[in-house]
């Protein structure tokens, strides 16, 4: 098989990881940090992308990692327009609205952009995979139940994807022949109803909607949130942290770790019990109404993310879902290989790379 070597770049807010692969084979992983101060010169996000770029060159040439050895170079999708899955080369458009920050200011809209500037100097090609804005919903599943609020599509599309494509191997089948429900438990929750290949519906993991997380607040009751917008009691931006940030878990328990909370849960606290129980009763419920989004013709439900490391916690949600389809644990989350086999199915000719309008 043909040595195709990729250089992977995952940024985030204050570090950003870089992976170099032949095919599937680590064979170089850092984790740069950033110093607070180091970025504070900067006045937007999107302008600390040459101060990346010439650190991750530094840690390549540091570990002697040729340049001219890379096939391709694949970044981190960022907060583009609504775009269905799969691998898109980095264009012109796509790097005007990272630059831009199309859906708002992110890290992970800089993956792209030092991709790209790294690949036009070794003139080899540039791609994001499925980024957190894939929305592949049906139009049914977009209606909320007011013209005002529509449904959006915000999800651990890249993760979600890259099990579930490892699950249907598994089967000894393609992605796209297969119906699967996929949970990703991580600090947000999504749970999506993937229908040969498309997310067709999907919970809003960001910011209120589908089950409570670590530190989201998930879908609340709607009149009661109402009231304690106009209560006077809280400002904007309080009640933006209740949702997402100071939500879930760290509500209830004051902490947004799971293994804390489960071993709380495990030496008699009785609150902590009901809590860490309710999170995995809700996304048992949202793995129900995914089973009735695909008409009951499910493959197999899928549960990945870090919280999927907790066997109990998983057993909790199989008890409850195992009569719809057979269960799969991936646990944690592997970006840099799902990046990486995005790229390599473009390579390999198994896919063809999209375009980004």
């Amino acid at each position: 098989m043909q040595k195709l070597r990729q250089l992977v770049i995952n940024p985030g807010s204050t570090s950003t990881k870089i992976a170099v692969f032949d095919n599937e084979e680590l064979i170089f992983e850092k984790t740069l940090r950033h110093q607070t101060e180091e970025l504070l010169p900067f006045e937007k996000i999107s302008d600390q992308y040459e101060f990346r770029m010439n650190i991750i060159l530094d840690a390549l040439k540091e570990n002697n990692i040729e340049l001219s050895s890379l096939s391709a170079i694949v970044g981190r999708g960022g907060l583009l327009k609504p775009i269905e899955g799969g691998t898109y080369s980095i264009n012109e458009k796509m790097l005007e609205d990272l630059k831009i920050g199309f859906q708002g200011e992110h890290a992970s809209n800089l993956g792209g952009m030092i991709a790209h500037s790294i690949s036009q100097k070794l003139n080899i090609p540039s791609f994001i995979v499925d980024p957190v804005v894939v929305d592949e919903m049906e139009d049914i599943a977009r209606i909320s139940g007011h013209p005002s609020f529509e449904r959006l599509s915000i999800f651990h599309a890249l993760n979600q994807k890259a099990v579930a494509r490892r699950c249907a191997k598994e089967l000894g089948k393609e992605y796209n022949e297969l119906n699967f429900i996929v949970a990703h438990l991580g600090g947000g929750i999504s749970v999506g109803a993937h229908k040969m290949g498309r997310v067709v519906d999907v919970n809003n993991a960001l910011d209120g909607d589908g089950p409570f997380s670590p530190e989201r607040s998930g879908g609340l009751p709607i009149g009661a949130v109402v009231k304690a917008c106009f209560s006077g009691k809280y400002t904007k931006e309080q009640l933006g942290k209740m949702i997402k940030g100071n939500g879930g878990l760290s509500a209830y328990l004051d902490t947004n770790n799971c293994m804390q909370v489960e071993n709380m849960a495990k030496s008699g606290d009785k609150k902590a019990k009901l809590v860490y129980d309710a999170m995995a009763y809700q996304v048992a419920k949202s793995i129900g109404e995914c089973a009735v989004v695909l008409d009951g013709k499910v493959d197999g439900i899928v549960i990945t993310g870090g919280i999927a490391y907790d066997k109990d916690f998983v057993k909790f949600i199989s008890d409850k879902v195992g009569f719809i389809a057979k269960v799969f644990a991936y646990p944690g989350e592997d970006e840099l290989l799902a990046l990486t086999q995005g790229g390599l199915r473009v390579l390999r000719g198994e896919e063809k790379a999209k375009v980004y309008e």
